[in-house]
């Protein structure tokens, strides 16, 4: 499996990786990385309490690892939890919405796993 195939099976872009990291090794690296990295976990932990501050913090660092690796789907649905949050900002979900877009971050967050775990199998 290609990184390009890769990017296709859980849905992200690797063009907007490509133009973050700027070579395939990097996004080789970072990408099989992320699947263990524990910035999605702390978001879902912090979703557990519905803390602003925590909600706020982590969702903003689960934007910006998965930005840079083209995972839009996760990063916008982190985007909107980020801004939902941000100081000074009226809120505009319900805690109900908040917990769906953290139920939906989890389901993209498990198939992207699983997707990169076989392609490590492959690679």
């Amino acid at each position: 499996m290609t990184l390009q195939e890769l990017y296709r099976n859980i849905d992200g872009d690797y063009d907007q990786a490509l133009r973050v990291l700027r070579m395939d090794r990097l996004i080789d690296k970072h990408i099989r990385r992320f699947k263990d990295n524990a910035v999605v976990a702390e978001l879902l932990s912090a979703g557990e309490s519905m803390d602003p501050t925590l909600l706020f913090e982590k969702a903003h660092a689960v934007k910006g690892v998965t930005a840079n690796l083209g995972l839009t789907v996760l990063s916008g649905l982190a985007s909107e939890i980020t801004e939902e949050y941000r100081p000074g900002n009226e809120r505009s979900l319900s805690d109900e919405e908040v917990k769906e877009r953290l139920i939906a971050i989890d389901e993209l967050y498990r198939k992207t796993a699983e997707g990169i775990a076989a392609y490590e199998a492959e690679t």
